[in-house]
């Protein structure tokens, strides 16, 4: 590892201009890239002190041997070395979006005497027109196979195409009048070049002239009594409809665009951008990336836009590009996509209306990617199986953490404080055997002393659940007389049947907390993992194994040391225990809406046996208030459809019983509520997870 002030520049030796610079390893490898507006300012920032940088940034400079620059005239020729140097050299250090697949495109080969129509993957060539990208290539061969009724260009190979030359027989296409042929000679190579021609301007999205112009030849064969010719203009013009159809509008002024959004988190992020043309969507595409750099949103989506116009010119560059953040400064990328495309180039975040509408989808399509990328590696088993061995190695366990429990805590400024507990089995989620607390043994927000609670009652219920299936800690064995019948009301355990039996409800479900995990993740920093391990060593478990995960780096905490575990980046298990953490945060959050909103919404209506949220509403219409209602008579109550007298009655009967409180207000919004009903089911209930249990069984921590 080597000191940053080994290589530091001497002072005043950096000058203060636009720039590129360059961090080599002691075998000159380039490991880095950057630009600056100015180098000295820029520079300075790598070489202050170790303990202020991010740890990313930290572990750059510390492998770094040298740095080196080159002083550029503006900011543009600065971002432009910059794509470069970082093609050329391919830093470790740098973002570097990778695709998730390589997606086709339709090519035409305008550089060919007879242009071709095909599929094309890879780079792209010069004098080719491209297409796309498309998500598959049979959505490619479907459009060309609609669109070569009305520009029958050719598709063949070239030799395919000189053997029909050579033969003077042209292919089953050309035979089907889907190819003009001009390998016999059918049609000229300037005549079969303007079809080519056309066949681009239509995929450009140049479609309105085109159709209207058949349509009048259409009508102008139909009243010269040329009926053939009028529905072959016919059912042309509805294959190029149809063709059409396979791109829906989403931008009603026929506007030329690219959209990118970016969805990330501590340590990956992937992007997604829609191409419309001609307010179509002609083609999507999705990188995904490791950040291996301390980087904003703004400076993903620079890196974004260097890929994707880096060898770009002309009308491959659109009009408009739309990003949900600019880079800083953004005049210098402006001004490079206005350079690559030959004309004014608009980067801004869409704000209201259609494209921001559009925009929303194609982050839904980032955030899916980015989930989906996640998913694949977490299904791998492999994959598993060495993040589970790098966290026993981390922590120092005896063996791999098969069952992993994360707890979380959520509340809204102290209000409606739930916790969460999610569990992962062999590296994947277990959503049977998810719960969720209400934490009641005291007011107000306190993390610490929540986390403390919500441990120590799920671990004596663990307690609870294991003294009736008889184990006896310390090779203790239970009384039995001679035929193994337990002479102290005891379970006494024969064999494996015996105690899988006994893990087990009548109806053969597990019990809610019957297995213990090898480790339990909380999310948080040293109060929380102290709290945590206090609640265990105070029921006498020594058995598990405890660790928190802190969000802000990402630093693994164990109880008793002063320092975190730092897990290298790239490490699976680091990965896995963030899974962990954000589900159990995600799940956390989701109960705490839950039950805010179900306490702002609370009535006594709710109460009445058989009156579902169709009715209520329709009382609430009829008479405005359950104020007003509650002082209405039977009769007043069945004037409204669907009340009869016998529900009438319930109704009043129920208002009747339910007495007015006092009203609230709540503080968050000014609005005023009624007080919640009192919770019948027990102060410290821990309800299983029914969206992620399959069966919707429900249980009580009590």
């Amino acid at each position: 590892m080597a000191d940053p002030s080994s290589y530091r520049p001497r002072p005043g030796e950096i000058p203060d201009s636009p720039g590129v610079y360059r961090f080599r390893d002691e075998h000159r490898r380039v490991i880095y890239v950057g630009k600056a507006k100015s180098l000295r300012q820029r520079l300075a920032n790598y070489f202050q002190d170790l303990a202020n940088l991010h740890p990313r940034t930290r572990t750059m400079v510390t492998t770094a041997a040298s740095v080196e620059w080159t002083v550029v005239s503006t900011e543009v020729e600065a971002l432009q070395l910059e794509y470069s140097w970082i093609k050329e050299y391919d830093p470790r250090f740098n973002v570097k979006y990778r695709d998730d697949k390589s997606y086709p495109y339709l090519a035409v080969t305008m550089n060919e005497e007879f242009p071709r129509v095909q599929v094309m993957r890879g780079h792209k060539k010069k004098g080719v027109r491209y297409f796309g990208p498309y998500g598959h290539a049979w959505a490619i061969r479907d459009t060309v196979d609609l669109l070569l009724r009305v520009f029958p260009v050719r598709t063949c190979s070239a030799g395919v195409f000189k053997n029909a030359a050579r033969t003077g027989r042209p292919c089953l296409l050309g035979y089907i009048d889907k190819c003009s042929a001009p390998c016999v000679g059918r049609i000229t190579a300037e005549d079969h070049r303007e079809l080519a021609e056309e066949f681009c301007d239509f995929m450009a999205g140049r479609t309105g002239t085109y159709l209207r112009r058949l349509e009048q030849q259409m009508m102008e064969a139909a009243e010269e009594m040329e009926y053939e010719r009028a529905a072959r203009l016919r059912d042309d013009i509805e294959a190029l409809k149809k063709a059409m159809e396979k791109n829906a509008v989403v931008l009603a002024d026929a506007t030329d665009a690219d959209l990118i959004a970016v969805a990330e988190d501590e340590l990956e992020a992937a992007v997604q951008i829609f191409h419309v043309r001609g307010g179509r969507v002609r083609g999507q595409r999705g990188w995904v990336t490791d950040k291996v750099e301390e980087v904003t949103t703004g400076a993903l989506v620079e890196h974004a836009l260097q890929q994707l116009y880096g060898e770009e010119t002309g009308d491959a560059v659109p009009k408009e590009v739309l990003v949900p953040a600019l880079p800083e400064p953004v005049e210098p990328v402006q001004e490079w996509l206005t350079g690559r495309r030959g004309s004014n180039v608009s980067l801004r975040i869409p704000q209201r209306g259609d494209k921001k509408a559009l925009m929303e989808t194609v982050q839904r399509n980032a955030q899916q990617a980015l989930a989906l990328h996640k998913t694949k590696r977490a299904s791998d088993l492999t994959t598993r199986s060495r993040a589970l061995e790098e966290i026993a190695d981390a922590l120092d366990l005896d063996s791999a953490p098969l069952r992993i429990e994360c707890y979380d805590i959520s509340h809204l400024q102290g209000d409606d404080v739930v916790a969460s507990m999610v569990v992962f089995e062999d590296g994947l989620q277990r959503k049977s055997e998810y719960r969720r607390f209400q934490i009641k043994g005291f007011a107000g927000q306190d993390d610490v002393r929540s986390m403390h609670e919500v441990i120590t009652r799920r671990f004596r219920r663990y307690l609870a659940e294991k003294e009736k299936t008889g184990e006896w800690a310390d090779g203790e064995d239970t009384p039995t007389d001679g035929e193994g019948t337990p002479t102290d009301g005891g379970t006494a355990l024969i064999d494996g049947d015996a105690l899988g039996t006994s893990l087990k409800d009548d109806d053969g479900r597990p019990k809610k907390f019957a297995y213990p995990p090898q480790l339990v993740v909380v999310d948080g920093g040293q109060p929380q993992v102290a709290a945590a391990r206090r609640a265990l060593d105070e029921l006498g478990i020594d058995d598990i194994a405890v660790c928190g995960l802190a969000k802000r780096l990402e630093e693994v905490w164990v109880p008793g040391d002063d320092d975190p575990v730092v897990l290298p980046r790239t490490s699976e298990g680091l990965y896995l225990l963030q899974r962990v953490r954000d589900e159990a945060h995600r799940f956390a959050i989701t109960y705490q809406r839950t039950r805010r909103a179900k306490r702002f919404r609370a009535s006594p209506l709710d109460e009445v046996p058989g009156l579902g949220d169709t009715r209520k509403q329709a009382l609430i219409k009829h008479f405005g208030s359950v104020k007003k209602l509650r002082s209405a008579t039977i009769e007043q109550i069945q004037e409204v459809p669907g009340i009869g007298r016998k529900t009438a009655e319930t109704i009043a009967a129920a208002l009747a019983r339910a007495v007015p409180a006092a009203p609230a207000v709540n503080t968050a919004t000014g609005e005023i509520i009624e007080d919640e009903e009192p919770d019948t089911t027990g102060g410290s209930s821990g309800e299983p997870a029914t969206a992620g249990a399959p069966d919707g069984r429900r249980g009580q921590d009590t």
